[in-house]
């Protein structure tokens, strides 16, 4: 089959592929091959919300060497407004469905691209990945605890690609404080913070109401528990409910959690949490989840990550929104995946290195998508794989656990549990509602 020549192709031209060459400046032409134009690959959507809208963006925008042959998202005003996008992108008409089956069960499809709400990444990246089918997948790659390490097995069993939507990990301004953080220029890192900092407003609770025309609802659920249709349960707000989400927290913090991790230089699991989150200021406000959070996370050496989530301040921290600080011995650096980063040595904080003009505001998205396209063509594993994944969405799993049952738990990180708490090991899975779930 068409399919199974390609990748065949792609792994006796492996050793042919040049590697990328990141432009510092602008978003287009992230990619160059000494060798041969690169082999176009054929790409299933699935999503068709707002990042997706951002992905399909940047893939027209840069002349990307693919394909999309599907749309696909249980709501077709969606995939209209995905279609518009793709205006003049390539010859033929993209396939519309609202069957993510459709998708990865099509021999053609090389790679699909994920961006659902959160209870479908797991059930769908592991579906796709049976069908023989590599994933970019939004953050974070799972829902609950346990569906991290269904990922990983199943990548390894498969032999697939998978990239966690975490560009950062792939930006310029992230490759040069990564290498003054390997030449120590702060010393040792002994703590990193992660914030979110986001003014947010009430959301007031809205009657149950009949779903859009046209929008296959039940698939919308799926393995969420059965719930009548309500507006705050779809498009965009569903963040703020434990069936379809992970709050905060899983939102916009997974990103910083993501380079918290990477900046302290951590590749094991944390010891110990403890949380803490109560409703300050939007009273009234639909959904399940507290509007601020602390998570201290302390690692087996003794290293810290303390993760913030301050609603109420619009001004941010260090000028930043969303961001993390990484403290050593010899200074600290401020970083921020809004495309920035300061270094500040010894006892007077004197002013070292930055980003510089020519990166500055740089996110990476160009870069991490990029790198993931290459990866299936040349079978090389990404910055974002699932064991990286996996480190940092169980920083959002067990901290959310943690507010959730006793507010400190000690984690044994060889089991894998928590130890004496039964209540907090139960909140590591979770049930999936039939026919819908997990695949066999």
């Amino acid at each position: 089959m068409k399919h199974e020549v390609t990748r065949r192709r792609f792994l006796q031209n492996t050793s042919k592929v040049a590697g990328i060459t990141v432009a510092t400046s602008t978003l287009a032409g992230v990619h160059t091959f000494a060798a041969s134009a690169p082999e176009k690959l054929n790409l299933g959507i699935i999503g068709c919300g707002s990042i997706m809208r951002h992905h399909i963006k940047g893939l027209v925008s840069r002349k990307e060497a693919v394909s999309i042959s599907y749309l696909c998202d249980v709501d077709p005003q969606q995939i209209d407004q995905m279609a518009k996008l793709m205006d003049g992108f390539q010859p033929h008409r993209a396939k519309q469905t609202s069957r993510y089956e459709d998708v990865i069960k099509d021999k053609n499809v090389d790679a699909v691209i994920i961006a659902t709400p959160h209870h479908w990444h797991a059930p769908m990246t592991l579906a796709a990945m049976m069908q023989g089918k590599d994933v970019y997948i939004e953050k974070p790659i799972s829902h609950v605890y346990n569906e991290g390490h269904l990922i990983i097995e199943a990548a390894k069993k498969y032999n697939r690609i998978v990239q966690q939507g975490s560009q950062m990990r792939n930006s310029p301004v992230t490759a040069k404080a990564e290498e003054l953080l390997k030449q120590g220029i702060i010393g040792e890192v002994k703590l990193a913070r992660a914030w979110t900092a986001e003014a947010r407003s009430i959301v007031k609770p809205v009657p149950d109401s009949a779903p859009p025309a046209g929008v296959d609802y039940d698939r919308w659920l799926g393995p969420a528990p059965k719930h009548a249709f309500n507006q705050h349960r779809f498009h965009g707000t569903w963040r703020m409910f434990r069936d379809y989400a992970n709050g905060e927290i899983g939102d916009d913090g997974i990103h910083d959690l993501d380079m918290a991790t990477w900046g302290l230089g951590v590749d094991t699991l944390p010891k110990q949490i403890t949380a803490r989150g109560s409703r300050m200021m939007l009273h009234g406000n639909t959904g399940d989840y507290p509007d601020n959070m602390t998570v201290t996370y302390e690692y087996p050496d003794g290293r810290l990550l303390i993760y913030e989530n301050t609603p109420f301040m619009a001004y941010g921290m260090h000028g930043f929104d969303n961001g993390n600080v990484f403290y050593g011995t010899k200074g600290y650096m401020i970083f921020s995946r809004r495309g920035a980063f300061s270094v500040f040595l010894g006892p007077k904080s004197k002013k070292g290195p930055t980003e510089g003009r020519e990166l500055r505001g740089q996110r990476g998205y160009a870069e991490h998508m990029s790198e993931f396209l290459n990866a299936v063509r040349n079978r090389e594993q990404t910055k974002a794989n699932p064991q990286t994944a996996h480190r940092s969405c169980a920083l959002v799993h067990l901290g959310e656990i943690a507010f959730r049952t006793r507010g400190r738990l000690d984690f044994d990180t060889n089991k894998e549990q928590f130890i004496d708490c039964d209540e907090a090991n139960q909140l590591l899975g979770k049930v999936y509602r039939k026919p819908y779930g997990l695949p066999a």
